[in-house]
C-alpha cells in the first residue's frame, strides 16, 4: 500500500473535518498522576540536563492531511565549508592506532571477547532490575522464535558484515567504552559521497552497531556511505551517556568522513526505535549548546541535511505507561532516562515547546519520521504527534506512514524480503534527490527469506 504523506502546511484548527478523519485524537492522562518514584540506578551517576534552565512546555497539536512525493518541501539549506564548520573534535595523531580505526582480525576477536564478558556481567546485572516473571519468559520464547525464522537473513548479512572489503568495522571515535563506529562504503569512489550517520535501536538495553548492517548494506549499493555508531547502553550507560557518545560519533562523521571519500557537507543523520529517539534528543541538544545555552561544540547542527526518525518516540511522558504495560517496566525506565524529573529534559518534543528556547525548532534540519501504522512498540502517534508540533512551531516536518507495518516490518522484514522497498527507496529519493541518474539505476535486491517464514516472523515477534 501506497505510504502516506504528511507534507508541511498552514495547519487548519483543531476540529477541522480533515484532521479528524485523517488521525484519531492522542489523548493522555496527567503523566504527575500516573508516574511512579524511579528505583535508584545503582552506580553514582550524575544527572545531566539537556537543558541548564527549568522549562515549563504548552501547546496543543494540529495537521492537515494530503498526499504528495518527498520532493518539492525539502529545499536545501546553505552550508558553510568543512574547515568553517567542523571545529575537529579529536587529535588527528594515534586517535585510530596509526591504522585509520580498522582492526585485524585478531584484534576484533579480542574486542568482542573482552564485550562477550562485558554484556554477559551487564545481562546480570540488568536481570537484577527484570526479575524474572510470566511476561519476561514469554517474550524470550517469541524472540528465540523470531530470530530463528529470520536466521536465513541474519547469516547472509552477517557474512556481508565480517567479510566485506566495503565494511570497516569498529573505527574509535571516542574515548568512552563502545565508542566504535561501523562504515559500510560504496564499491565505486568516484567523487565524495553522501553520508547517512545511523543510530540503531534496542530499547536502550540491547543496542548494537552491527544491528544496522542490512541498512548499510542497501544504502551502499546506492551510493551513499552509511556510519552506523555504537553507544553505551544500559545499565552500563544512562540517557545522557548515550546523547553524549551519539554526539561524539556524528562529531567524528563530521571532521573525518571526507578521509573516507564522504561529503562532508551532505551528512544526514538517522535512528530507529530507542536510537530515533537518542539522535533527535542529540540532534536538539546541538542546537541548543549552539545557541549559547550549553558548552562549546565540535559540529554544527547546519551540516545535517535532513534527520530520518524510524518507529521513534520523542514525548516520553506520553510513552511511559506504554513501555510499562509492554514489560519495559517503569522503575527500569526511568532508572534509564535519570529519574521523573528528566523525562520532559529527553523528550525532543517537549523541549522544542520551551517559550524560553522558541528558535530551537526553527533551526532544526527537515526531519523526516517514518512509522508504521501498526507498531506496537512505539505507536504511530509518537511520530504524529512530533511532526505536527514542529509544523506548528515552524520547522520542516513531515511524518510518512506505512499501512499495517509493525515495528520491525520496516527494519527488518520488508528489507529481507527483497524487490523494491517502500521507505528504503524514500529515503534514497531525499539523500539523492537531485541525482536522478544515479535513482535510476534501482534494481531490485534479492530475496534473503522465503516469505511463509516472513510472515510467521511477523505473528510471533514480541516488538
Amino acid at each position: 500500500m501506497p505510504s502516506q504523506f504528511l507534507p508541511i502546511s498552514h495547519l487548519p484548527p483543531k476540529s477541522s473535518p480533515s484532521t479528524e478523519m485523517m488521525f484519531k485524537p492522542l489523548i493522555y492522562d496527567d503523566p504527575s498522576t500516573t508516574l511512579l518514584a524511579s528505583s535508584r540506578f545503582e552506580d553514582d551517576h550524575t544527572v545531566k540536563p539537556l537543558l541548564s534552565r527549568a522549562a515549563s512546555y504548552s501547546g496543543s497539536v494540529t495537521t492537515k492531511a494530503s498526499n504528495g512525493g518527498l520532493t518539492g518541501w525539502y529545499q536545501k539549506r546553505r552550508r558553510r565549508s568543512n574547515s568553517d564548520n567542523c571545529l575537529c573534535a579529536f587529535p588527528d595523531d594515534d586517535t585510530n592506532n596509526g591504522n585509520d580505526g580498522h582492526q585485524t582480525m585478531g584484534q576484533e576477536v579480542s574486542h568482542a571477547a573482552a564485550e562477550t564478558f562485558l554484556l554477559t556481567r551487564l545481562g546480570l546485572k540488568l536481570l537484577s532490575y527484570l526479575g524474572v516473571g510470566y511476561r519476561w519468559i514469554t517474550r524470550f520464547l517469541a524472540l528465540g522464535c523470531y530470530a530463528f525464522l529470520l536466521m536465513p537473513g541474519f547469516i547472509q548479512v552477517g557474512y556481508y558484515y565480517f567479510f566485506s572489503p566495503h565494511v570497516r568495522r569498529s573505527i574509535v571515535y571516542g574515548d568512552q567504552p563502545r565508542n566504535r563506529l561501523d562504515l559500510y562504503l560504496p564499491k565505486n569512489s568516484n567523487g565524495p559521497k553522501p553520508v547517512v550517520a545511523f543510530v540503531t535501536g534496542g530499547a536502550w538495553i540491547i543496542g548494537y552497531k552491527a544491528w544496522g548492517s542490512l541498512l548499510g548494506q542497501q544504502l551502499s549499493e546506492r551510493d551513499i556511505i552509511v556510519a552506523c555508531i555504537d553507544y553505551r547502553n544500559f545499565p552500563q550507560g544512562s540517557i545522557s551517556d548515550m546523547v553524549k557518545d551519539a554526539s561524539s560519533g556524528i562529531s567524528y562523521i563530521c571532521n573525518h568522513i571526507a578521509e573516507y571519500g564522504g561529503d562532508p557537507n551532505r551528512i544526514y543523520l538517522m535512528g530507529q526505535s530507542a536510537g530515533a529517539h537518542i539522535a533527535a534528543c542529540t540532534l536538539v541538544e546541538q542546537v541548543v549548546k549552539e545557541s549559547g545555552e550549553g558548552d562549546n561544540v565540535s559540529w554544527s547542527s547546519s551540516q545535517i541535511n535532513a534527520y530520518f526518525g524510524l518507529s521513534g518516540g520523542y514525548n516520553l511522558l506520553s510513552l511511559v505507561d506504554h513501555f510499562h504495560s509492554r514489560g519495559l517496566y517503569r522503575s527500569i525506565f526511568l532508572s534509564i532516562m535519570e529519574g521523573e524529573e528528566s523525562l520532559r529534559q529527553f523528550s525532543p518534543e517537549l523541549v522544542v515547546q520551551n517559550p524560553n528556547l522558541k528558535h530551537v525548532a526553527a533551526r532544526l534540519p527537515p526531519i523526516i519520521l517514518f512509522h508504521g501504522t501498526a507498531d506496537y512498540s512505539i505507536p504511530s502517534e509518537a511520530s504524529k504527534s512530533f511532526a505536527e508540533t514542529l509544523q506548528r512551531l515552524g520547522a520542516k516536518a513531515k511524518v510518512i506512514l506505512y499501512e499495517g507495518k509493525t515495528h520491525t516490518d520496516l527494519f527488518l522484514q520488508d528489507p529481507m524480503r527483497g524487490g523494491k522497498d517502500e521507505m528504503f527507496e524514500d529515503i534514497v529519493s531525499v539523500v539523492l534527490g537531485d541525482d536522478q541518474e544515479v535513482i535510476a539505476k534501482s534494481v531490485d535486491r534479492r530475496r534473503l527469506v522465503p516469505e511463509f517464514m516472513l510472515k510467521l516472523a511477523h505473528w510471533v515477534s514480541p516488538f
